[in-house]
């Protein structure tokens, strides 16, 4: 009985009472065939448009090999076609032959791998129908299938192309949310960039003195009214930073109000007077007093 051979690596299989004295060369060849499946590393030099990787019965191939480093000069996109065409086959593929490189095995469907990039590719073995399949395509993370494309992944790495798509309310932002990466909508962070630019304070009813305290680094806006006679409004500078401003707006038109800009426990700066019409006190921190201070009567 004559050898025949495994279908997808070419193994021989020494017919009963065949290569009397000599299976012992086919058994080894056969181990190296099983060997170079398993890890072995081919370099296959590409050229012209085209190129056979053939995998052939009882014999050492380049097309055995379980990865690929694609190298040579192609004169394009090289076409690579996997043979013969019934043999299941998975590559792992690292192209560096500066073009891109199809895998092909049939009519099923191919795939191709640019230049500097690596692919782990799957043929079906189905005969004038194959397919080859990306089975990077679809990779998934706990049972959620990533549907980025290469473009996508590049932004997120660090691109250097900047677009002018316009922001619109709904759409996402990417953020660092205490180690985990969460999307949220561009309404959200104007939300938060808005209420941070400007602290809104309550409405404040003075008698006697009263300090308005900054609750985070920002600038503030603090309406009050003062209910009788001359009262005194101070100023902290707890949680402020050179370059923002704090607001004093008096909204009476009666009774009057001295505005400490400075307070740390003590009074550094007498102020500015504000009289018994409605008017504004405008103050911009330094970084440790306010150096601009102004009144607006209305």
């Amino acid at each position: 009985m004559a050898s025949t051979y495994t279908l997808n690596i070419g193994v021989e299989k020494i017919g009963a009472g065949e290569q009397a004295g000599t299976w012992g060369n086919t058994t080894n060849n056969n181990l190296d065939i099983i060997d170079r499946a398993i890890n072995g590393v081919g370099a296959i030099t590409l050229s012209g448009t085209s190129h056979t990787l053939t995998t052939s019965d009882g014999t050492l191939s380049e097309g055995g090999n379980k990865v690929l480093v694609l190298g040579g000069s192609p004169s394009g996109t090289n076409t690579i076609t996997i043979s013969p065409n019934d043999q299941d086959k998975m590559y792992f593929v690292h192209n560096n032959s500066g073009q891109t490189a199809t895998f092909t095995q049939g009519s099923g469907g191919n795939v191709s791998i640019p230049d500097g990039a690596k692919g782990l590719i799957f043929a079906d073995g189905a005969g004038s129908g194959a397919k080859v399949t990306d089975l990077l395509d679809g990779f998934a993370f706990g049972g959620t299938k990533i549907t980025s494309t290469a473009a996508e992944i590049n932004l997120m790495d660090g691109g250097t192309s900047a677009g002018t798509t316009a922001v619109t309310a709904g759409d996402g932002i990417v953020t660092n949310d205490g180690g985990i990466m969460r999307q949220t909508t561009a309404a959200t962070f104007s939300t938060y960039f808005n209420q941070n630019l400007v602290e809104a304070k309550s409405a404040l009813s003075v008698s006697g003195t009263v300090t308005v305290t900054p609750s985070g680094a920002t600038s503030v806006y603090q309406p009050l009214t003062v209910s009788s006679g001359s009262q005194t409004v101070r100023v902290a500078v707890t949680n402020l930073v050179a370059g923002q401003y704090v607001i004093i707006d008096k909204t009476t038109t009666t009774n009057s109000m001295t505005i400490d800009w400075t307070n740390n426990g003590a009074v550094t700066s007498s102020g500015i007077s504000l009289g018994s019409s409605a008017e504004l006190g405008i103050g911009i921190f330094n970084g440790t007093g306010f150096s601009f201070s102004e009144t607006v009567k209305f």
